[in-house]
């Protein structure tokens, strides 16, 4: 009877032994990252220059030919700074001209003043005739009138003698010469453009159709394109309201928050365009498991080192990024990277370098 019950359990020893035990699920290493939600849209970056908000572009007030220009395009100039100037020669001579006259005008008029004195003298002492010295009166107030006149139009050729001299009344940057030496102007024509320094803006190109749906939360940020971290915000000032025929593109004049000192005049700079809307989440695409019809997450459970699926609805995709609503929280972490291989409950391997 022992020998029967010893042959049973070593019976049962071997059966035992021969049932081996599965192999534990091996721990996959994964990539992962933090579920941040996004509460602002992207509208696009566009680039643009730093402009200065007033121009302004003179001329001479008289006609000529240019003979001096004092300063180049980028220079800086103080008010009342030599721009151009003008050949003087035909304003100098009508200038004598004008003269001459006044000194001839101003005999006769010395002449007829004394001559009606005599005349007043006479008449007064009964010698006189009244007729006599009613002619001397009148000559005294015609050559009045013409020395008056004459003074008037030396003036004038004083006047215009110092307009063939260019200067600026505020101070500026030169940005453009539409004239140059030698060349032959007329009154008004314009000469230089100058921009006031002062109060700087953002000029960006929009595409029309973005341009007619900008939300009213619109936020402009505006950075240098040579220094991206010297940036600042800005506001829409002006919009052109019609769009430019062949780029149809409408320009945006935008008002700086603050202007850094590297915000000079032509400066090329980058500005993205932003709005606040309800909080969204973007995701890699590859983080995104399709199972029998339906879209899940693997989240990833940094207390245990296990994974856990977890269905999401899908808002839009496209190649690379995905936007999903609900189903995971901020501060999760998501399974970036061979979600295909996972199963639930495993453990996984956490890469530290990966990407939060």
């Amino acid at each position: 009877m022992k020998r029967l019950s010893a042959i049973v359990l070593a019976g049962l020893m071997l059966a035992a032994c021969s049932k081996e035990e599965p192999p534990p699920e091996p721990v996959r290493p994964v990539l992962y990252m933090e579920v941040k939600p996004q509460a602002t849209e992207n509208l696009g970056r566009f680039a643009g220059n730093i402009e200065a908000r007033y121009e302004s572009t003179l001329g001479f007030r008289v006609g000529g030919r240019i003979a001096q220009r004092s300063v180049d395009v980028g220079s800086e100039v103080e008010k009342g700074q030599l721009l151009a100037t003008l050949d003087p020669t035909d304003l100098q001579n009508q200038l004598r001209s004008n003269q001459g006259d006044l000194a001839r005008v101003e005999a006769q008029y010395i002449n007829a003043q004394a001559n009606a004195r005599r005349q007043q003298e006479l008449f007064d002492r009964g010698v006189g005739a009244q007729a006599a010295l009613d002619v001397a009166v009148t000559d005294l107030k015609t050559t009045k009138s013409s020395f008056d006149q004459a003074k008037a139009s030396v003036q004038q050729s004083q006047d215009q003698l110092s307009y063939s001299e260019l200067r600026t009344d505020h101070a500026a940057v030169v940005t453009e010469w539409k004239a140059e030496a030698g060349q032959v102007v007329s009154a008004g024509e314009q000469v230089v453009t100058l921009a006031r320094p002062d109060i700087k803006e953002a000029v960006i190109d929009l595409p029309a159709p973005l341009a007619e749906q900008l939300p009213q939360d619109v936020v402009f940020k505006v950075a240098s394109q040579l220094e991206p971290e010297i940036n600042t915000t800005a506001t829409l000032r002006e919009l052109e309201p019609q769009a430019e025929s062949s780029t149809r593109t409408r320009r945006a004049r935008l008002s700086l928050a603050d202007t850094p000192a590297a915000f000079r005049l032509g400066t090329a700079i980058s500005v993205t365009l932003s709005s606040a809307i309800e909080p969204r989440i973007e995701l890699p695409a590859n983080a995104l498991q399709e199972v029998d019809g339906k879209t899940q997450l693997w989240i990833v459970d940094m207390q245990n080192q296990t994974v856990s699926p977890r269905p999401v609805k899908v808002v839009s995709r496209d190649n690379n990024m995905i936007v999903v609503a609900g189903g995971v929280k901020g501060g999760e972490r998501v399974v970036t990277a061979g979600v295909n291989s996972l199963k639930p409950g495993q453990k996984v391997k956490v890469d530290k370098d990966s990407p939060r």
